[in-house]
């Protein structure tokens, strides 16, 4: 049916994370407090929400849009060289869903709305022409993240600009995720891999400088962040002891999925266990999507 194929271009499992990104921003930004909101607030999350989810699916579909070429080689079985959607029908998708979630973002405030079209413009170049270089690349998609992130934080037009600066940790990781992804249907990317997990430890130092420049509760984030990086660290030292297309694939896989639990550790350390722990229920619902959907 034609709406699994739009289902499977959007790739829902790793929709669920970008909306995982947001709620950390928020946490972040100090909004995550249910006793502070009001129906005001309660819109805005909400329409930071689809915001994200349409700017993040919108990248995706158009990220297959502009590999139709390789992909028949490569991944004959995703959806436009399938036939399953035409790349007409691919194009208008992902015109459509970028409008929507610029839409969304204006309508909470013109930051964020300008954060959503930097969020656009990056995964396009990401798509069209970054993802073909080695240090580009990873750079660009890491950017389209730590924007992201800082669109969460939108929600509080007061915010001290310096907590932007948090915006360098999604970089950072997703940054290791694209070295991880290079050569994924080719294997022979030990090296890549090796640079990744290093990033990955540049995170846990991360938040060890927030605990001491932030106010964010070290001893809250501890145990997600160690779920994080348990993850990560598993994922990728399999994939190097084996360095083959599938391992590759599934600690790539992994590593998108594991957003949810380090955006549990903002989330922890910013606002509260309970929230990080309801933020962490996404997991399941992403695990479950990413075996309907393909995740790369």
């Amino acid at each position: 049916m034609k709406w699994y194929a739009v289902l499977q271009i959007m790739r829902p499992a790793n929709v669920i994370t970008s909306i995982a990104d947001i709620i950390a921003g928020i946490a972040i930004a100090g909004f995550l407090i249910p006793n502070m909101w009001n129906p005001e607030i309660i819109t805005h999350i909400i329409l930071l929400g689809v915001s994200t989810a349409c700017l993040y699916a919108g990248g995706i579909v158009f990220n297959d849009v502009f590999d139709i070429e390789q992909d028949k080689i490569n991944r004959p079985e995703r959806v436009i060289p399938s036939g399953r959607l035409s790349l007409k029908a691919a194009q208008s998708l992902g015109t459509t869903l970028f409008a929507l979630g610029i839409i969304a973002a204006f309508l909470v405030s013109k930051t964020s709305g300008f954060l959503a079209m930097a969020i656009m413009l990056l995964a396009l170049l990401y798509d069209k022409y970054s993802k073909h270089h080695v240090a580009l690349g990873p750079l660009n998609m890491g950017l389209c993240r730590g924007v992201n992130l800082i669109l969460g934080m939108s929600i509080n037009t007061a915010l001290d600009p310096k907590y932007y600066l948090i915006g360098l940790l999604p970089v950072i990781f997703i940054s290791a995720i694209t070295l991880t992804a290079q050569k994924e249907t080719k294997g022979k990317n030990k090296i890549a891999i090796a640079i990744a997990m290093l990033l990955d430890v540049m995170i846990v130092i991360g938040f060890i400088a927030m605990y001491q420049y932030y106010d964010l509760s070290i001893k809250n984030a501890f145990i997600f962040l160690m779920f994080w990086y348990g993850i990560n660290a598993f994922a990728k030292l399999r994939a190097i002891l084996n360095n083959n297309p599938k391992l590759i694939q599934q600690a790539v896989k992994l590593g998108v999925l594991s957003l949810i639990p380090l955006d549990a550790s903002y989330t922890a350390g910013f606002s509260s266990i309970t929230m990080a722990l309801l933020l962490l229920c996404f997991l399941p619902l992403s695990l479950f999507l990413s075996k309907k959907f393909p995740v790369t």
